[in-house]
């Protein structure tokens, strides 16, 4: 065997090696060990897919999803795409060579056991390798109306890295996640469709949080409540395009989401 097929099938061999421990073999460990250690799972905390906890709670908006589309779209915010084999060779080709991907997917997270209803994100710069995101889970109806309360987990991915507990490649959150919180607040009043912002004990004060890749965090633990302007959906006529999009989205992810806890659990 000449030089170079020596150095090509060890190179080969350290690249199946890597793709082995990284997405199969220390996922499954690291599943292993929360089942056994689930104490340390708080509430107000996401849970990935593999049962780490994920990143905390710190939003929530109370609107029609009508006017949370709206308020999305007005404050820069794009609808995720679900994770497919195609979304997720496209945030690869915007991150290796600088290209524009607006709505790249996010990885599924779980709140009391369900995926995300909805996924949003906001560029920052050209590529999808920085970005503020945030995931939204319906909960039941607030303040004697038809409205729902739309919990959410915003953070900014400032770079991609390795996994901290896999060493697979994923998006590295700033530590900071307060500011992130704060200037998705911010976007949404800038939008013009806000009525109130309130505040409520979340997580509560944290340090030493991480998230289910391993990305240290630290907040002061509120959750900021959003009202936004009730039946402006209706009274100023949403984008039936944006709806249907999100929509169709929405139940993309739920099916994939599924698809992964089926296949994580196996």
């Amino acid at each position: 065997m000449s030089a170079f097929r020596k150095v090509a099938a060890g190179v080969a061999g350290a690249v199946l090696v890597y793709v082995a421990s990284a997405y199969f073999v220390l996922p499954r460990v690291w599943t292993h060990y929360d089942a056994r250690s689930g104490g340390t799972l708080r509430p107000m905390v996401t849970v990935t897919l593999q049962g780490r906890p994920g990143d905390p709670i710190n939003v929530g908006i109370i609107a029609s999803q009508g006017d949370l589309a709206r308020a999305m779209g007005k404050a820069g915010w794009f609808p995720a795409d679900p994770v497919t084999l195609l979304s997720s060779l496209r945030i690869v080709a915007s991150v290796l060579f600088d290209r524009s991907y607006t709505d790249a997917p996010v990885s599924p997270l779980l709140y009391e056991g369900r995926p995300e209803d909805l996924a949003f994100e906001k560029p920052v710069g050209i590529s999808a390798d920085r970005r503020e995101h945030v995931r939204f889970w319906q909960a039941p109806t607030v303040d004697g109306s038809d409205r729902p309360l739309w919990l959410g987990s915003v953070t900014f991915d400032h770079s991609v890295g390795l996994s901290h507990y896999t060493g697979a490649v994923t998006h590295d959150i700033a530590p900071d996640i307060d500011t992130a919180r704060n200037q998705f607040v911010a976007d949404l009043q800038a939008g013009g469709e806000v009525a109130d912002v309130a505040e409520e004990t979340g997580i509560g004060p944290t340090t030493d949080g991480r998230n289910g890749e391993g990305s240290p965090y630290h907040t002061d633990g509120m959750a900021k409540i959003v009202t936004l302007r009730d039946g402006a959906d209706q009274a100023r006529g949403p984008s039936p395009s944006i709806i249907a999009v999100i929509s169709t989205r929405a139940a993309s992810i739920a099916a994939s989401s599924r698809e992964r806890m089926t296949s994580s659990v196996e």
